[in-house]
């Protein structure tokens, strides 16, 4: 399911950000929140699959590996997120038009996928999380390119996260760690997710990026990549496209 109605376990926080009841509330617990690298195990035993949305995908992958191993201060966390116009809906606006668009932010402190972020980021962490997410409009056509910040719970190096990245990610193909900050031209028209990291030492802080384009691991190919784990085919059938830009 392509919209936010099954990607929720509670009623109540759907009804909060959606604004108008939800219309099914009887298959919730039947749902699953299709976000294959941490929820592969449900997914291939359900029969109903919420997929994520583009916003939460990349934000929710770049800070798992840090709030899985406990390592931040879980009330410290800011995302910073950028979208490609394509990723702010159906609707014709002038200011979506590229002789129009200019960057900016928008629904700050109110967009809904700060809602489905903290619901699984706080199934991670066994504890209930609220952030803040502020997403912006930049001008250009795809492409999610979301900045994590968290205050660190202990002294560590950005190798050292980097090492722990690489081994929480070590058998997921659409995962990139990389050495140097990621680049969306890297990874639109693919299902890739390019994530990488640094450690600000002054502030014992780590700023976690990444990116994806928000049309195919935001959204179909998230879909596609479902489908093939509930039909038990290979995972990554008809998504191994490169990006446009290599």
């Amino acid at each position: 399911d392509f919209s936010g109605d099954y990607r929720y376990k509670d009623k109540n926080v759907y009804e909060a950000w959606y604004n108008e009841p939800h219309s099914s509330p009887e298959l919730l617990e039947k749902s699953v929140y299709g976000l294959c690298e941490l929820h592969r195990g449900e997914i291939k035993n359900s029969s109903l699959v919420g997929n994520p949305g583009c916003y939460p995908t990349c934000s929710i992958l770049t800070l798992a590996p840090l709030v899985k191993e406990g390592l931040i201060d879980l009330k410290s966390i800011i995302i910073d997120a950028k979208s490609g116009v394509s990723g702010a809906g159906r609707v014709s606006d002038l200011s979506y038009s590229f002789c129009e668009l200019t960057t900016k932010a928008y629904k700050v402190a109110t967009h809904r996928h700060t809602s489905e972020i903290e619901q699984e980021l706080s199934i991670l962490a066994d504890y209930p999380i609220t952030l803040s997410f502020i997403p912006h409009l930049i001008p250009v056509n795809r492409g999610i390119y979301a900045t994590c910040y968290a205050n660190l719970n202990k002294k560590v190096t950005s190798s050292e996260l980097l090492n722990l990245y690489r081994n929480f990610y070590k058998n997921e193909y659409f995962i990139r760690v990389k050495d140097t900050v990621p680049e969306l031209k890297n990874v639109v028209g693919s299902n890739f997710v390019d994530i990488s990291l640094a450690v600000d030492e002054r502030l014992n802080r780590v700023i976690a990026v990444g990116a994806l384009d928000n049309l195919i691991k935001g959204a179909a190919g998230q879909a596609v990549q479902n489908m093939n784990i509930m039909f038990g085919f290979d995972e990554k059938s008809g998504l191994e496209t490169p990006a446009y830009y290599i």
